[in-house]
């Protein structure tokens, strides 16, 4: 019932929002609503119905975020060619969606409306889906999303998009054959990235970019003093939980304590199903690095409860430094993972060797004996494979 999943949908956002901004209420933070912009380095203007306001400030933080791109020449009209934000949104079920780009966003949507009835079609540029992703991971990602019935096109580039009645036609070629097709669809989602949202007022004021991303410090401050940026308009992964960890690190400097986020331990997942979820260095950055290393796995189809509950796809993968056995990545493909993670995260934060993981007692039947398991193959002495 896709009205009641949508109403939901909408509910769940609107108590999400109050809750922050009943916290701001709280925390006795003002709140203003309108569109903002950065006037001078003590100035911020906010833009409503009311008019235009101006707001003294000792320190400026900007968190303007991201947005969607698309392709040269095809426009996002959120109607038949749309962005997440689009296709979130759909009124009915499309029969035919096309996605282009073969990334999270892409993956997550085409997971999501397949599982809804949709005939999916997933075109991507490069041979491999999530090309950051460890490659392991990715090719039994693959294997598991095409079993489920979703279609890829890799290797292509779409070079046209447009509408036929009430139709759309996704024109692209192969980059080998150079072999021309063409799909029709009801709906194309556009899911190629997105790019910071960064305002042309802070242009204007001098701030400096570094390939369209604010550049900052080691404290997060701009090349203006007292201006800081966080999140998707700075270097780094564009997730929700990095620019919370900026962000809490920024109000700490400020304040005048030691703000600081740990780039290396910043888990990522994709809300596929299964999950996908990783952490670390992934075994091709590491090979780059002339890093000797050892790899220990373990597959869900071994692990009690994946088996009992019909979840038995996918694996974990742990890779440890082969001299010191400190953990240098973890990449995950299964039930849960996207919570499973945090356990690998924390354990590399605190610097954690594949021995000390092994040796930390794990409920039974769990779907974390999994990641003990993965650990124990490291030093190859699993017990339950």
């Amino acid at each position: 019932n896709l009205s009641k999943i949508m109403s939901n949908k909408n509910k769940s956002v609107t108590i999400l929002t109050k809750g922050v901004e009943f916290l701001f209420k709280k925390n006795k933070i003002t709140h203003l609503k309108g569109k903002g912009s950065i006037l001078s380095k003590d100035t911020v203007v906010v833009e409503n119905k009311s008019g235009k306001l101006e707001y003294k400030a000792k320190n400026i933080v900007i968190s303007t975020g991201s947005e969607p791109i698309s392709l040269p020449g095809i426009e996002i009209n959120e109607k038949n060619i749309v962005s997440s934000t689009g296709a979130l949104s759909f009124t009915g079920v499309p029969k035919k969606l096309t996605i282009i780009g073969g990334g999270y966003i892409g993956l997550e949507m085409g997971s999501i409306w397949k599982r809804l009835g949709s005939e999916v079609t997933i075109v991507e540029f490069t041979d491999v889906i999530v090309p950051e992703m460890d490659r392991e991971i990715s090719a039994e990602f693959l294997k598991i999303l095409k079993k489920q019935g979703i279609n890829f096109k890799l290797d292509c580039k779409v070079t046209n998009v447009s509408t036929v009645k009430s139709k759309s036609i996704v024109d692209f070629t192969d980059n080998k054959t150079k072999k021309k097709e063409k799909i029709e669809c009801d709906k194309v989602l556009i899911a190629v990235g997105r790019k910071p949202k960064v305002n042309s007022d802070v242009i204007k004021l001098g701030i400096k970019l570094d390939k369209k991303k604010i550049n900052v410090n080691e404290n997060f401050e701009t090349s203006m003093k007292n201006i800081y940026a966080i999140g998707d308009v700075i270097k780094g992964p564009m997730l929700a939980h990095k620019a919370e960890d900026e962000g809490i690190a920024v109000a700490e400097i400020i304040a005048g304590q030691a703000g600081h986020v740990n780039y290396d331990v910043i888990p990522a997942v994709i809300y596929t199903s299964p999950e996908v979820a990783s952490v670390g260095k992934t075994e091709e950055q590491i090979k780059k690095e002339n890093i000797k290393y050892k790899v220990g796995k373990f597959p869900f189809l071994a692990n009690s409860r994946a088996k009992l509950n019909n979840e038995a796809e996918g694996f974990v993968k742990i890779i440890a430094d082969e001299k010191t056995d400190k953990v240098l990545g973890v990449h995950m493909i299964g039930p849960h993972v996207g919570e499973l993670i945090a356990e690998m995260a924390l354990a590399m934060e605190f610097g954690a060797s594949s021995e000390d993981i092994a040796r930390t007692c794990h409920a039974h039947p769990t779907y974390t004996e999994a990641i003990k398991e993965a650990a124990l193959a490291v030093d190859k002495r699993p017990i339950h494979f």
